[in-house]
């Protein structure tokens, strides 16, 4: 007989959205490694931070463990031909034809754009005086997008890009578009309601895009290095382009879910190195020995130890979901069809029988040892690991580089960082006020 693994109740499930992993932890140290969370109108999700769970979720047969149709909430903003939301056939055909751009050289050429654009936000930071930091961060990585994603030169068009995604990622970043995910508020009513505000916005954006796509392949401007100029010349085995509609999805969910997540991350390693005044001198020892240059990121072990022991104690993104097409037998459980399993990968990465003081940062633990992916997994795992993952670990390598080359930080005086929901991903609070004791000329 089918059954599910206890779990709190639907009242106190509200303890998710107000102080997410708090309430895991509750959960785990309550149920143990397995527990049913229910939400409204969705089904039920089974968190486990198992590792031989999460192994079998993450090797499991994809057909089986559906992760597109787990993520289907979030399509209501980023379309749902995105490679989020695919699965089975589709979903491998698509992440064949958009992996090339975010790895290994392709990759690499982007660095000097992301350290100039870094370059001219640290030149913009006040001296002596607090500021929020986080919001800076996400300047940097929407810059980024539209640099290296869109490859947008131009200033106009690119002016308008900015503005819509703007307005769009305000809405999907506040309380209210974690509601309009669910199809009963997806009201449009004229375009009067927020809903009916979303439509219009993502309108605005798909004629904006498609114009571009067009403009580009009319005009031979497609062959650059940017990433929507490497999708536009992609083709698949049958010699078949993206179809619009699908590089449209795929373009706002790299920028809907790729620049928060990233400046998110990028904050958090910020705060940390904050508090550890000795983890940040080893740090700038290391880039003084390598050099600033973008070229040189991989060169960095401590640099890379400090970004993976930032993201295994405080990830961005607290769980990622496979929905069951069939039964599962999971951690002494058989789970019915349209349950939706849930790697947890903030427990995982707390275990204290998978890592050593587990709540002490720790960059050690990262240098010159091998990972298990079931113990450390930040950007998902199994053939559904966030594509953008060696892209966004890219850019965070060289914000930090050129950050800890040119400027002294300290926290704003009597404040300390707690985590906070910013659309979907956790942020430190009040936007991590800081202040720029010495700025160093860009060189």
């Amino acid at each position: 007989m089918s059954r599910l693994p206890p779990g709190p109740s639907l009242a106190r499930a509200v303890g998710f959205i107000r102080a997410p992993f708090a309430f895991l932890e509750a959960c785990a140290r309550r149920y143990g490694d397995c527990f049913t969370v229910r939400f409204p109108g969705v089904p039920p999700f089974v968190f486990t931070s198992d590792p031989e769970a999460i192994r079998a979720i993450f090797t499991g047969d994809p057909e089986q463990l559906r992760a597109g149709e787990a993520n289907a909430p979030l399509g209501a903003f980023m379309g749902p031909q995105s490679l989020l939301f695919l699965d089975g056939a589709a979903h491998l055909r698509e992440r064949r034809l958009l992996l090339p751009p975010f790895h290994g050289e392709r990759m690499q050429a982007y660095g000097r754009t992301i350290a100039a654009i870094t370059d001219r936000a640290i030149d913009r930071w006040p001296l002596g005086k607090p500021f929020p930091l986080h919001p800076s961060m996400q300047a940097i990585t929407f810059e980024v997008i539209l640099s290296t994603v869109f490859g947008f030169e131009e200033e106009t068009r690119r002016a308008a890009l900015r503005a819509l995604l703007t307005r769009l990622f305000a809405i999907f970043s506040s309380p209210l578009g974690s509601v309009l995910g669910v199809p009963l508020f997806q009201v449009e009513l004229g375009g009067v309601t927020p809903w009916g505000r979303v439509v219009r916005l993502k309108d605005a954006i798909d004629r904006l895009l498609c114009a571009e796509f067009a403009r580009r392949r009319a005009a031979a401007v497609w062959r650059g290095d940017d990433v929507l100029s490497l999708l536009l010349a992609a083709r698949d085995e049958a010699g078949q382009p993206i179809p619009d509609a699908a590089l449209r999805d795929e373009m706002l969910t790299l920028t809907l879910a790729g620049h928060e997540t990233t400046a998110a991350s990028l904050a958090w390693v910020i705060a940390r190195l904050l508090e550890r005044p000795d983890v940040m001198e080893r740090l700038r020892i290391e880039i003084d020995a390598f050099g600033a240059a973008p070229e040189r990121v991989g060169a960095r072990p401590y640099l890379d130890a400090v970004v993976k022991e930032s993201s295994r104690l405080t990830p961005v993104i607290p769980n990622v979901g496979r929905r069951l097409a069939v039964p599962l037998r999971l951690g002494g459980y058989e789970l019915p069809a349209g349950v939706v399993v849930a790697p947890c990968i903030y427990l995982a990465h707390r275990r204290r029988d998978l890592w050593t003081e587990p709540e002490r940062f720790d960059p050690d633990r990262f240098v010159g040892t091998r990972i298990n992916p079931a113990a450390f997994l930040p950007f998902g795992g199994g053939t559904r690991r966030c594509i953008g993952a060696a892209f966004a670990t890219y850019e965070m390598k060289v914000v930090l580089t050129r950050l800890l080359a040119r400027v002294d930080l300290q926290m704003a005086p009597g404040y300390q960082p707690k985590l906070v929901r910013r659309s979907i991903a956790f942020a430190p609070s009040q936007g991590l006020p800081v202040v720029v004791t010495t700025r160093r000329a860009a060189s």
